[in-house]
């Protein structure tokens, strides 16, 4: 199973343990990547609304690198998963626009020539390898562990795009938990906006929107939360002592990327999987674990 990598911005600046994780892992699940280095940003949206051919030209070049490849675009960004799918769609279906698009790619000696799939390591996981599969690689189940799964905007939407799980009502992210063993955390907010997209314009509602789906979790009694997207990872973890105190509340609440969930599971060193780079601290995770580790048939809940 082999994929073209694309990191994407994030992973490689603000958030790197997603970088670090997905590359501790890829391996344990069977995938093989070619990682596209020379990729530019997939325009996250805001280069769209500026200059939207210049944002297709963008996702075509990533495209038309992966296609020379003869591979698949794997991607570890909700995010940039949606962006891409979205650009990829309009370049196959609208006419022109991939005769127009091209070239723009001419300088560089490349075409794009509508061959490619953006898949995201969460659809890989579930459609691709298989839950039982990933099942089987679990050595440390996250048993006694009430998972809240937080899935973004761009991941799920515009369905008519993506297809791949239904945007109302989503269910993969609830797969994999129950995968590892862990228990997924039912509560409204898990499919709404974390506030990335205005937190530069309007911090104080970003902060809220977050504080507020952090608080329901905790509510539900989550013990920690699970994202596929780094951006959604930064508003959930970097913003979360000011999201608290816009809902009034200690949140507390650690944030996990998918890849590192995966990685815990799979027994993998918390040092493998970037752990010590979140602002919210993940020891209790790790404690609960390592009890386990040592005495693995003595019951316990977390936190005990």
């Amino acid at each position: 199973m082999k994929y073209a990598l694309y990191p994407g911005c994030a992973a490689q600046g603000a958030t790197p343990e997603l970088y670090q994780s997905t590359k501790a892992i890829i391996g344990r699940l069977g995938i093989e990547v070619v990682e596209l280095a020379a990729a530019a940003c997939c325009g996250a949206g805001v280069v769209t609304e500026a200059h939207p051919d210049m944002a297709l030209a963008l996702n075509a070049r990533t495209f038309a690198q992966a296609e020379r490849l003869g591979l698949d675009v794997m991607t570890i960004c909700g995010t940039c998963q949606g962006v891409m799918s979205a650009a990829n769609r309009r370049l196959k279906t609208e006419p022109g626009t991939l005769d127009r698009i091209n070239a723009l790619l001419t300088p560089e000696g490349l075409a794009y020539q509508g061959h490619v799939q953006v898949k995201h390591l969460l659809w890989i996981v579930v459609r691709d390898i298989g839950l039982a599969r990933l099942g089987a690689l679990v050595s440390l189940p996250m048993r006694d562990f009430r998972v809240a799964p937080f899935y973004g905007c761009y991941i799920l939407r515009p369905s008519w795009d993506l297809g791949f799980d239904d945007p109302e009502n989503p269910q993969s992210l609830e797969r994999v938990i129950k995968a590892v063993g862990g228990e997924p955390v039912a509560y409204a907010g898990r499919t709404k906006c974390c506030g990335f997209p205005i937190i530069l314009e309007k911090e104080a509602i970003a902060v809220a929107m977050a504080g507020t789906h952090m608080k329901e979790a905790k509510e539900q009694g989550a013990d920690f939360m699970v994202t596929p997207c780094p951006l959604c990872h930064m508003s959930l973890d970097i913003y979360q002592d000011r999201a608290g105190r816009a809902v009034n509340r200690e949140l507390h609440l650690p944030i996990l990327h998918v890849p590192q969930l995966l990685g815990l599971a799979m027994g993998l060193p918390a040092k493998d999987l970037g752990l010590t780079h979140h602002l919210i601290s993940v020891d209790s995770i790790l404690a609960t674990l390592e009890r386990r580790r040592t005495h693995p048939n003595h019951p316990e809940g977390v936190g005990e």
